[in-house]
């Protein structure tokens, strides 16, 4: 067997995974008397699993990462035409990719400059992190180290970036996690009625000024940074407000206090600008992306900043720590930026932004629609093709729906060969969002076939 399928008996392919393979997020046991689910092809938005089953995949492989489909040959040449070339140096030193896909990046960034490489949304984060905690030693004494992460949001499963994250299920058992890392509040304004003092209206200016108040608490001169993602991703597909997103960075530049920006989610496309930022109008200090950057087709990660941020790390070179002392093994990797720059042509020539824009807007159609049919939806919302519908037992009450029945919908859609997701085991009793994020290829026949899925889903679940 060298790995190339080529029999139509792959159960020893499904018993050396049952064997051997540690799923991600997996209970293992129900896998002791049923078999792993194993996807062997794709094409465009279409999986096959090794049942040779079809799925039309709702979620961009999982985990909202291939933005342009499945079986896109045009990458996979790239690649492998760089590997031959070079596949590997250091970040020490550069590449003919990695300073072309940073030109073509920073060209969709206005204000931003550098690019930072490494190989995932976690590890962008954690630079970052680093690069504040630097910061605050050479200019305020160490003080100016603290980050300020934002309720439901989530920024990484390393122990730092868990311990900046706003998802308190998912971080469970995995403490203690480092000092200097702030909560502030949520801005989901469905539920502002669980939030003492929110008001009907201008609720976006007052949530981003609950985190003045964590500001002023903590002493704006030990605040350095504040991460957040443009929408709120696994902690229930968030929309900002209206008004939030200025207020933040009036409130930043008010205290001198970095805007970190996570994109690794929305980033290259999701929300139907180059990054959900962009919605907003307003200008980052930090940028973080991973997942859409390739699509999935290699390992890529990048944190962009500006030179201003660039500068603190260079205007003493007689001091051998004066410099960000950091290093990403497979941030050398060149097959990273050459799949992200055969990405990038693809959205373009393709008018693949505009395409999530329009298919967004129909989705959201749909989903409203069946809110009116089905009055366990209490709210769909999102940006372009990133998608949530949250799911209540009472409409007045807003009570959240169970995970089990939420994971009961979930489950129907996946036996009529259409994955969706949901938020779970995140934010402990939220976990109560059903997730979309298809391809940004997606077609109008595409989505009311997820739509239909999920129409008949809740029919059987709920009745």
């Amino acid at each position: 067997m060298d790995g190339t399928f080529k029999d139509n008996d792959i159960s020893h392919i499904v018993e050396a995974d049952r064997a051997h393979v540690w799923h991600h997020l997996s209970q293992h046991k129900p896998y002791e008397t049923t078999d792993p689910r194993i996807f062997v092809e794709g094409k465009g938005m279409r999986i096959w699993d090794q049942k040779g089953k079809e799925h039309i995949d709702a979620v961009a492989g999982g985990v909202w990462t291939v933005n342009v489909g499945y079986g896109r040959e045009s990458i996979a040449d790239v690649v492998r035409e760089q590997l031959v070339k070079l596949n590997f140096f250091g970040g020490s030193a550069g590449s003919i990719p990695g300073a072309i896909f940073s030109e073509m990046l920073i060209s969709k960034m206005p204000g931003m400059s550098r690019v930072y490489y490494c190989s995932s949304g976690s590890e962008a984060n954690e630079k970052a992190f680093k690069m504040v905690r630097q910061i605050a030693v050479k200019r305020f004494g160490g003080k100016k180290h603290k980050i300020l992460y934002r309720d439901r949001d989530y920024h990484g499963s390393t122990i730092a970036c868990m311990g900046a994250g706003g998802q308190y299920e998912r971080n469970a058992h995995y403490g203690p996690f480092p000092d200097g890392f702030v909560s502030v509040p949520h801005c989901l304004e469905y539920r502002k009625h669980e939030q003492a003092g929110a008001p009907d209206e201008n609720y976006g200016v007052w949530a981003a000024n609950e985190i003045e108040k964590v500001i002023l608490r903590e002493g704006p001169e030990t605040i350095g940074a504040l991460c957040l993602e443009p929408v709120t991703a696994g902690g229930g597909v968030i929309t900002p407000p209206d008004g939030y997103w200025e207020r933040i960075r009036e409130i930043c530049d008010q205290y001198e206090i970095l805007l970190h920006i996570d994109e690794v989610v929305c980033g290259v496309g999701r929300t139907g600008t180059w990054f959900g930022y962009q919605h907003f109008g307003i200008k980052p200090d930090m940028v973080s992306m991973a997942k859409g950057v390739a699509s999935g087709y290699a390992a890529i990660s990048c944190l962009v900043t500006t030179e201003t941020v660039f500068d603190m790390f260079k205007d003493d070179a007689s001091d051998p720590l004066n410099y960000f002392r950091d290093i990403s093994t497979f941030g050398g990797c060149t097959a990273g930026p050459a799949a992200a720059i055969e990405n990038m042509k693809i959205i373009e020539r393709e008018n693949l932004l505009e395409n999530t824009i329009a298919m967004g807007d129909y989705m959201l159609d749909q989903l409203n629609a069946l809110s009116d049919k089905h009055a366990v939806i209490g709210q769909a919302r999102g940006k372009g093709l990133f998608l949530g519908a949250e799911l209540v037992e009472d409409r007045a009450s807003k009570t959240p729906m169970s995970e089990k029945m939420v994971g009961a919908v979930v489950a129907d859609c996946m036996q009529q060969g259409v994955i969706i997701g949901a938020t779970n085991r995140s934010v402990p009793g939220k976990n109560n969002t059903l997730c979309f994020s298809p391809a940004l290829i997606a077609t109008k026949d595409d989505i009311d076939q997820i739509i239909g899925a999920v129409d008949g889903a809740l029919g059987r679940v709920f009745g």
